[in-house]
């Protein structure tokens, strides 16, 4: 599904008259005052980039995508689109991911470096029941390619991916040193702090990768079962040996909705395997994962108790950062096997 573009042209005008008298340059280096500017998209890719990041003087990191806010359905601000115009780096998740992306690049007339966190991952394809959605996804994108010839550097589509590569720690690894070496390759003289923080960070992730392996294998293999709000979790079930039972929403994009029959299948599916819970997600509504454990006869995750899948959360929240919401998600699915987790290593509290 792709996002609507009604709005991109009107931000286009606006951004125009903002970004007046300002200019980007494209270039692998920073600007002659040393400093940085680096837009990230979505809140998991910017709290891996502010993690390589670290303190460095001179660089600051931009958001776009908020927490609790579809990647999905995002439409960027005026304000998105200046700070992409003015920015040195783009870091983005990929995996076509960010589908207003192209738009963005155009409007806001970004030309700096863009570096896609998904280089050197094995991509999962297209599962039952997406085909027809990749179809329309493969032919719409044939569409604009034809109308966008001179774009094409900007393509960043993987049309029928799986695009939520980071729930799989080991992946979010590789996506750390892509977004490492990008960093360091458009800022020298800040590459040996990246280099330094990308090593600390690497090393949490790697024990976080040992604690989520060390609890789930403790669990007889036929008891891991889940289901989620959307297919997000296809990355996290594969690393870690769960059986993904099946999503509320059978769709990689959380804006879609699930029609009568598909929620009767999985409502069977839950009482077939003898699954216990159902999971709501932090930014997608609860309603129907509420409507399918209850008809399910089992209990349903939501609220606090959401798994953070498409967007980490406020800073408050239990999922304000990558690893946060990892130890957060892997606490619950636990609980909902009747497991008590391990202690979490002290540097990942």
């Amino acid at each position: 599904m792709k996002t609507p573009r009604l709005l991109l042209p009107a931000l286009a005008a606006s951004a125009a008259l903002v970004l007046a008298g300002c200019s980007t340059t494209a270039t692998n280096a920073a600007g002659s005052d040393g400093d940085l500017k680096v837009v990230a998209t979505t809140t998991q890719i910017a709290d891996l980039t502010r993690n390589i990041v670290g303190d460095a003087d001179g660089v600051t990191i931009t958001q776009l995508i908020q927490p609790n806010q579809s990647a999905h359905s995002y439409d960027p601000s005026v304000a998105d689109l200046t700070a992409l115009g003015a920015a040195d780096v783009l870091v983005i998740n990929g995996v076509g991911l960010e589908e207003w992306l192209d738009d963005a690049i155009e409007a806001s007339g970004f030309d700096g470096v863009t570096i896609d966190s998904d280089e050197g991952i094995t991509i999962q394809g297209v599962e039952a029941g997406h085909e027809e959605e990749a179809a329309h996804e493969d032919e719409a994108a044939q569409e604009e390619e034809a109308g966008h010839e001179d774009e094409a550097e900007h393509d960043h589509d993987h049309a029928g991916g799986n695009p939520h590569i980071w729930t799989d720690v080991k992946n979010a690894e590789a996506m750390v040193a892509t977004i490492a070496d990008g960093l360091a390759g458009a800022s020298t003289s800040h590459a040996a702090d990246f280099e330094a923080n990308e090593a600390v960070y690497t090393a949490q992730l790697a024990e976080l990768d040992g604690w989520i392996r060390e609890n789930v294998d403790a669990v007889p293999s036929s008891e891991r079962l889940l289901v989620s709000n959307h297919d997000a979790f296809g990355y996290f079930t594969a690393a870690y040996g769960i059986t993904y039972v099946g999503s509320v929403i059978p769709s990689f994009d959380d804006n879609a909705e699930p029609s009568a029959a598909e929620i009767d299948a999985l409502v069977a599916a839950v009482k077939t395997t003898g699954v216990k819970a159902v999971f709501s997600e932090a930014s997608i509504n609860p309603k129907a994962a509420d409507t399918i454990a209850a008809e399910a006869g089992v209990a349903v995750y939501s609220g606090d108790d959401a798994l953070y899948g498409d967007s980490l959360g406020p800073a408050d929240s239990a999922g304000a950062t990558y690893i946060a919401s990892q130890l957060h998600n892997v606490r619950l699915i636990l609980e909902s096997w009747g497991v008590t987790p391990s202690a979490v290593p002290a540097d990942l509290q």
